[in-house]
């Protein structure tokens, strides 16, 4: 999130709490009563989209973690895609030979 979007949240939240202190006066509410309604209802909202992040963090879903797991998705079948058609244009003699090579080095790690 950019410094700009928590600036628009906060502008959002502030406009939000005024509007609805408005409402509450046209519902009839006095002064008082209608600014407590409002934060009741401000601190609700708050207290859910908290709650929502946390549940977000603990079952991994948050943003990043998702954009570095698709990003590895990509990265994964672009490299996968690269070898396969740099093996298929190898001559026979060629992938012989790199797979005798492969399998001495795993036989090494061993």
């Amino acid at each position: 999130m950019t410094r700009a979007q928590v600036f628009q949240i906060g502008l959002v939240v502030f406009l939000f709490g005024g509007l609805g202190y408005e409402v509450f006066q046209l519902f009839g509410f006095e002064s008082i009563s209608a600014g407590i309604a409002t934060q009741s209802i401000l601190i609700l909202i708050i207290f859910a989209w908290t709650v929502s992040y946390l549940f977000r963090v603990f079952s991994g879903n948050m943003t990043f973690m998702e954009q570095r797991k698709r990003y590895r998705e990509a990265y994964e079948k672009l490299t996968d895609e690269r070898i396969t058609e740099k093996f298929e244009a190898m001559t026979d003699e060629e992938k012989i030979e790199l797979l005798k090579t492969v399998e001495e080095e795993s036989f090494e790690q061993t």
